[in-house]
């Protein structure tokens, strides 16, 4: 299969590239600003086209001759979220699924959150749906998108997927080291209302993401997470535990609205990448489980990680 994955110079879109990579398929590296994380002339099916998502000129002819587009682009660590949110997770798929129908792409996969579906718990869990009660802008964008995409299969006949994955973790994924990095200085906070995350390790959320692009019936809402949600504090408890280091420090929420404050008014003012906003916050602080039976029965029947137990070894 000839396959366009766009983000590919992101932490985690470099991961699918480098597992895609070895699995057969010719690969189209569509890249912006942000340089590749590795030398792509070493790889022989790789080719790196550059265009902009928010640019549609600059995608035309992209998607020719092409069968799958995996779609990872997009910005999150930046201030202002209600000012950019709308272009970079609605417009730049917009833009992305007209380049797609004018190239009879036969496939788009979305890879999303089980957290569109705002607050879900164990005994109310994200189910797959397009309805959601959420004040957070990220959520609410990119539900709009998996919408966009929903709809663009019904009306140009490719097949939509909706790739909702959990809270990756594995080795490379900045989201742990960097927490590694804060238990280890003892600058790891957490607020102390428990807030309940679902996870994905790296190899099943690859593998799961390989049956999405690779089985021609694949289509819809998936939902990829283990078989065992947990608190966000259990889960840096775990790490800190793990790793040797003391746990995180338990810090009243009116902490974490002033760290975003602080940080969002630092980006503005030097024109830098904001590691915290405050719709970055509210997402922290929103409990997402979500059930991910059609993704067993369909794409991945048995995870090589089903609990942080087992993916622990991955770290």
């Amino acid at each position: 299969m000839k396959i366009l994955i766009t983000g590919a110079a992101g932490n985690l879109g470099s991961q699918v590239v480098r597992h895609f990579a070895t699995a057969g398929h010719q690969l189209w590296l569509l890249v912006h600003k942000k340089p590749l994380p590795f030398d792509a002339s070493a790889l022989p099916n790789v080719t790196v086209c550059p265009a902009d998502l928010g640019n549609p000129a600059t995608l035309n002819g992209i998607c020719e001759g092409v069968d799958c587009v995996i779609h990872l682009a997009g910005v999150l660590f930046a201030p202002r979220p209600a000012r950019f949110l709308p272009l970079t997770n609605v417009g730049y798929v917009r833009n992305l699924l007209a380049a797609a129908q004018e190239g009879r792409v036969g496939k788009f996969v979305l890879v999303s959150f089980p957290h569109v579906e705002g607050e879900t718990t164990p005994e109310r869990r994200a189910r797959g749906v397009l309805q959601s009660k959420t004040e957070v802008i990220h959520f609410r964008t990119r539900l709009e998108a998996e919408k966009l995409v929903l709809q663009a299969g019904a009306d140009a006949g490719l097949h939509p997927v909706v790739f909702r994955a959990g809270v990756v973790y594995g080795k490379g994924i900045k989201l742990v080291e960097g927490a590694k990095w804060l238990l280890r200085h003892r600058l790891m906070g957490v607020w102390r209302k428990p807030t309940w995350v679902h996870l994905i390790a790296l190899p099943d959320f690859l593998a799961a993401l390989q049956a999405a692009v690779e089985n021609e019936h694949a289509s819809g809402i998936y939902q990829v997470a283990d078989d065992a949600p947990l608190t966000l504090q259990a889960f840096l408890d775990r790490l800190a535990a793990h790793y040797g280091y003391p746990r995180p420090w338990r810090l009243p929420r009116w902490m974490f609205f002033a760290a975003t404050w602080g940080c969002e008014a630092f980006a503005l003012l030097f024109r830098t990448p904001a590691p915290l906003n405050r719709d970055v916050i509210r997402a922290g602080m929103t409990s997402s489980v979500a059930d991910n039976s059609r993704m067993k029965q369909e794409l991945l029947p048995r995870l090589a990680y089903p609990t942080l137990d087992e993916g622990l070894k991955l770290l």
